[in-house]
């Protein structure tokens, strides 16, 4: 994600602000599921098997603790919306397939919009609310330890009316909408295991009055188009986490291509916006595949099959990284590829290697600022330590900036300004600690790692790649609410 304005900048310590369902849907959906019975094992608990035991309403984060659900893994979401601009309601259905992590009696799924019925295995299966956030589902027959089933969850409501945890993340007019957000987001448009933690193959299927176009991550495999209503279905093909999959529904330009590479792309830019804009926006997200060479020069091979991006016209005051086809609100034309850069840059950092945990976050924000900085020309400085040594002698040494510990912000304050700024700086004076080529070395093996990883993944990598103990160091610049001395120990020589 990035709070975006309107040009790249030298940092500075700044805070951050944070009708009737169509039968299609539901006898496509009921097929969906019905299918996924048939390849799926025996999921009943049997004689000698495990007990059967809740699932956890949760997955141990301990910023978040009801996001994610545990006792069982995702791997494929079907989700089937309905999308009603006017009126700002949603219908749909989600099937997932999973595979259970231990012996279930029940387990929960993280969904806000009312629920209308759940089945378990095709069959009915009782439903209860612990709170907005968590639908708790209780199949006819207890789930087997490592069996694989499949969870209906039919729904309808208005998400921009829908509050939790402080926050209503609904982006929406009368004429567009986008569902995009973080760390949540997923929960208000399909029924999800919604932590970093579980990610899973997408199937979307939009729905919109004839004449709109529905927009989705990966590629487009088919538009159904009928009397009144038209069915846009796109297919994720790499896991991802669900925060990460993303809805627009409205009227677009829609342009498509290759890169050099032939890697396809599909840019979508909003016609709410009025000319001037529409021709920046189109201008800027045709950046893309420029943006992807350059990036691939320092972490290696694009990790997905498909690229682009979208503008809305929604003032939604932050881009985002959605996988594959991250959003932006309209911020300009080619002078704001910075921003550009750093949404592809999460393209690796967040998306192909997402969060252990949402304490976690630096891990994003910083990688992706530091690629931006240096694509901004270093904040004006010759050089990238330069820009470092710069930044740090601005900042007093009893400014807030130094006081939130990036590596363990809390909740609160996931976006915070020195999350980015202080993330990235920490790149850079690693940088300068380890050695241009052990750096660039640690960034490519991160990136092509483990699907998820911490902050003690990271500092472990660092280590085995340059041979050197960076506890130290990397206590400096995450953990310590002071601003690191400046010693060679701390890349500041």
């Amino acid at each position: 994600m990035k709070r975006y304005v309107v040009k790249p900048r030298v940092v500075k310590p700044r805070v951050k602000r944070r009708a009737a369902k169509p039968r299609s849907i539901k006898r496509a959906a009921a097929a969906a599921v019905a299918l996924c019975c048939l390849i799926g094992g025996t999921t009943a608990a049997t004689a000698g098997s495990q007990a059967p035991t809740p699932g956890s309403a949760g997955m141990g984060d301990s910023y978040f603790p009801q996001y994610g659900n545990g006792g069982y893994d995702v791997g494929h979401y079907d989700v089937r919306n309905r999308v009603e601009l006017d009126t700002g309601r949603l219908v749909g259905v989600t099937a997932f397939r999973a595979v259970a992590g231990q012996s279930l009696s029940r387990f929960n799924v993280d969904l806000v919009l009312p629920v209308r019925a759940v089945s378990v295995n095709g069959h009915r299966a009782a439903f209860s609310r612990t709170n907005r956030h968590e639908v708790q589902i209780r199949p006819r027959t207890p789930i087997a330890d490592d069996a694989s089933f499949v969870v209906r969850v039919a729904y309808a409501g208005r998400p921009g009316a829908i509050s939790w945890g402080g926050e209503r993340p609904w982006q929406a007019s009368r004429r567009e909408v986008v569902a995009m957000g973080e760390p949540q987001m997923a929960a208000w448009w399909f029924a999800a295991n919604d932590h970093p933690r579980d990610k899973a193959v997408l199937d979307v299927r939009i729905t919109v009055e004839r004449g709109l176009q529905a927009i989705s991550n990966g590629k487009l495999k088919a538009i159904t188009r009928g009397t009144r209503w038209t069915v846009w279905h796109w297919r994720a093909d790499e896991p991802m986490a669900p925060y990460l999959a993303f809805f627009a529904a409205g009227r677009y330009t829609i342009e498509r291509g290759r890169t050099a590479d032939g890697l396809p792309w599909l840019n979508a830019v909003s016609k709410e916006l009025d000319p001037y804009s529409r021709t920046e926006s189109t201008a800027l997200m045709r950046q893309t595949p420029r943006v992807i060479a350059w990036l691939e020069g320092w972490l290696g091979p694009y990790p997905f099959s498909t690229t682009g991006g979208l503008t809305t016209s929604l003032d939604a005051g932050f881009a985002l990284e959605n996988q594959t086809r991250p959003t932006y609100p309209s911020v300009g034309g080619r002078e704001s590829t910075w921003l550009v850069v750093h949404e592809l840059a999460h393209q690796w950092f967040g998306d192909r290697v997402s969060v252990d945990n949402w304490r976690d976050i630096w891990l994003n924000e910083g990688p992706a600022t530091y690629l931006e900085t240096l694509w901004s020309g270093n904040g004006g400085e010759a050089t990238p330590q330069a820009w470092l040594l710069s930044t740090w002698e601005s900042i007093p040494a009893n400014s807030d900036f130094w006081k939130l510990k990036i590596g363990d912000p809390g909740p609160g304050r996931l976006f915070d300004g020195p999350i980015y700024d202080r993330g990235a700086m920490t790149m850079q004076a690693l940088r300068h600690r380890i050695g241009d080529t052990d750096f660039k070395a640690l960034l490519r093996a991160w990136v092509r790692g483990p699907a998820n990883g911490s902050t003690a993944d990271f500092t472990a990598l660092a280590e085995s790649v340059s041979g050197e103990d960076l506890d130290a160091f990397f206590d400096a610049w995450l953990f310590t609410g002071s601003r690191p001395a400046r010693t060679a120990d701390n890349g500041l020589a």
